[in-house]
């Protein structure tokens, strides 16, 4: 809602005052302008005004359009790979503009002396001499013109080449920007994306061949872009965005129809079906969506009929353990594209359409678009920049301020050069001081909750706003820590740094956080041990153990009676400890290494007895004997 003292000024509620037009604002009275002009903006992706304040104004939809985005990014890698070829094309823009305007201004000319002419105009010598020179000048320029726009074909035709990239980045960039209504913290600016987009076209090696170049900068950026938005998502999004990002590129390429992947969405509008279910083994529900996808898309003509034909073979994929690397009986394998078959699966085994997409994904674009890459703070820091806040989005149990101390002792931000501040109530004047400060000389600050100060959120975005590389110490970096909030600054969230800290999806990616990130990146630690073989032996049984009980958590009941919020901090204590014990006694205290991380460490956070007995039973697959048999000899 707008405010109540713009009410007048909305409805124009003008009068005359002193034989002067003016309006009250609030409890002044102001004169009041007709040059005057009032431009409101939002920062809402797709904001939605009651009819209170639609009927008072103008509403303009400024989002960029994909014909339009596409324009813009050609420009850009024409300017970057072919630079002559821009620069020509904006000269011969510029010298069209300034013709157009000299034969404007003899045609005024021409008219003036006409209306000027008094009798014949044939006797006046003054008008045919301009005449004259104007038709001369005429032709000149209108050659001129004809020589540019041919010349600007030219160009037009050479830059043509380069439409494939831009019309398939213009795809991805409406691919993320549809992320936001999943989750609200899913925000990314357009000059964000375009700086990106930069970088590809930068970093990416050059070929001579058009075509390569762009085969090239296609694979390069579509990576980079899925890398870089993974960092900031939940890996419960991730696989979705990995999916929405694949469709929507093949339906740029027309391999996939707009209806089917509303299908594959919804199971298509229910309607009376005549046909019977010709098996007591399928659900009526399923038959019905198997019965719309006979009956809506070509493609599926009589697979209806062919399934009750040949019901035998159909039941063979409906009681598969793995139904979606199954193929489907009779000519519908070949006949169906691999987006078509995951439609039959969502019919028949819709419980198994998640590793149909996981398997859909990598054979389009590759199993890496379905492997979450590591967490890298290193990486996220040499992205940002002073005047673009770093941002991490928390879950239940994610802890990241550990591990970002750790790295800002390694960067040399220690004691005061560090600050943290918990946001709250009353604490928005603090966090001020601090800043403040710290944009002068350089330091970190990092506020932390940012959900738990709501009312202070928009003096953060002023502030950040605020923010300019000619007013800010470029060694300054603003840390910031919320859980999704719909109140958190949506410019903040577009041009800011964001990522989440969820343990990694899978026990490969478990795996590689673990060892990448503190204590055992720093590789002082890693070698600090006397007893290396049962070193090794162990911290790889410690870490596969805590990617097994984190990753438990994803079958319910069947993995863990309560969901527990085990985290890095867990991990973290017991790899010291473990180091601690190989390096202060001569043989290897299993007991005490399995008392501590599965009755303390672990342990602690379990309430349910047989939690624990499972907890315990899985430490002493890895915290064996066998696996220090060989390293107590070798030591």
């Amino acid at each position: 809602e707008l405010d109540a003292v713009l009410e007048p000024l909305l409805l124009q509620q003008t009068f005359k005052q002193g034989g002067e037009i003016c309006i009250r604002l609030g409890d002044s009275t102001i004169a009041y302008s007709k040059d005057f002009r009032f431009y409101i903006t939002t920062k809402l992706r797709n904001p939605h005004y009651l009819p209170e304040v639609s009927v008072k104004v103008t509403l303009l939809n400024f989002m960029i359009t994909p014909e339009g985005l596409q324009d813009q990014l050609l420009g850009i890698v024409v300017a970057k790979e072919r630079p002559e070829l821009e620069e020509e094309k904006n000269q011969l823009i510029v010298q069209g503009a300034a013709n157009k305007k000299q034969l404007k201004e003899i045609e005024d000319k021409i008219l003036e002396v006409l209306s000027g002419s008094e009798g014949n105009i044939l006797e006046d010598e003054t008008a045919i001499q301009v005449l004259s020179s104007s038709k001369v000048l005429s032709n000149e320029i209108q050659e001129k013109q004809k020589i540019a726009e041919e010349t600007e074909k030219s160009i037009d035709a050479t830059r043509l080449g380069y439409t494939p990239i831009a019309e398939h980045s213009a795809t991805l960039f409406f691919s993320i920007a549809d992320l936001a209504a999943i989750e609200p913290m899913y925000q990314y600016s357009l000059s964000w994306f375009i700086n990106l987009f930069l970088l590809s076209i930068e970093g990416t090696p050059k070929a001579d061949v058009v075509e390569e170049r762009l085969d090239i900068l296609r694979k390069h950026f579509t990576y980079s872009l899925y890398c870089n938005v993974c960092r900031s998502l939940f890996e419960k999004d991730k696989l979705l965005f990995s999916f929405a990002l694949c469709v929507n590129i093949l339906k740029g390429r027309n391999e996939v129809r707009e209806d089917e992947w509303r299908f594959l969405l919804t199971g298509g509008i229910g309607m009376d079906n005549p046909l019977p279910n010709p098996t007591d083994w399928l659900s009526d529900k399923a038959w019905n969506e198997l019965c719309r996808l006979n009956t809506n898309f070509s493609a599926f003509e009589g697979v209806a009929g062919h399934f009750a034909e040949s019901s035998g073979q159909w039941k063979k994929i409906y009681d598969s353990a793995e139904p979606q690397n199954d193929p489907l009986p009779g000519q519908w394998q070949k006949k169906l594209s691999s987006f078509q078959r995951l439609l039959v699966l969502r019919c028949l085994r819709p419980d198994r359409i998640v590793p149909g997409v996981q398997n859909f994904v990598k054979n389009k674009l590759g199993a890496k678009f379905v492997e979450s890459p590591p967490f890298d703070l290193a990486a996220c820091y040499a992205d940002s920049n002073a005047c673009a806040p770093l941002v991490f989005v928390l879950s239940p149990g994610a802890d990241p301020m550990a591990a970002l101390l750790k790295f800002a002792e390694d960067k040399g931000y220690t004691g005061e050069r560090c600050q943290s501040l918990s946001l709250g109530q009353g604490q928005g004047p603090i966090a001020m001081q601090m800043i403040d400060a710290a944009v002068q000389n350089g330091s970190w600050v990092v506020l932390q909750n940012c959900h738990l100060s709501v009312s202070w959120m928009p003096t953060l975005e002023k502030v950040v706003e605020e923010l300019t590389p000619e007013n800010v110490n470029p060694e300054f970096r603003l840390w910031l820590t919320s859980y999704p909030s719909k109140a958190f600054p949506v410019s903040i969230l577009q041009n800011g740094v964001k990522m989440t800290t969820e343990p990694p999806k899978g026990i490969k990616a478990n795996l590689l956080r673990s060892y990448m990130t503190d204590p055992l990146s720093d590789p002082e630690f890693f070698e600090g041990c006397g007893n290396a073989l049962a070193w090794e032996k162990l911290l790889f049984g410690l870490c596969f153990f805590h990617a097994l009980v984190q990753d438990r958590r994803k079958f319910g009941p069947l993995g863990w009676n309560i969901p527990y919020e085990f985290n890095e901090s867990d991990l973290r204590i017991s790899i010291r400890q473990l180091q601690m014990y190989l390096n202060g006694y001569e043989e290897v205290p299993l007991d005490a290494l399995s008392y501590l991380a599965g009755q303390c460490n672990y342990g602690g956070r379990v309430t349910d007895d047989r939690d624990r007995r499972t907890l315990m039973s899985l430490l002493e697959i890895f915290y064996t004997p066998a696996a220090v048999e060989g390293a107590e000899e070798a030591g």
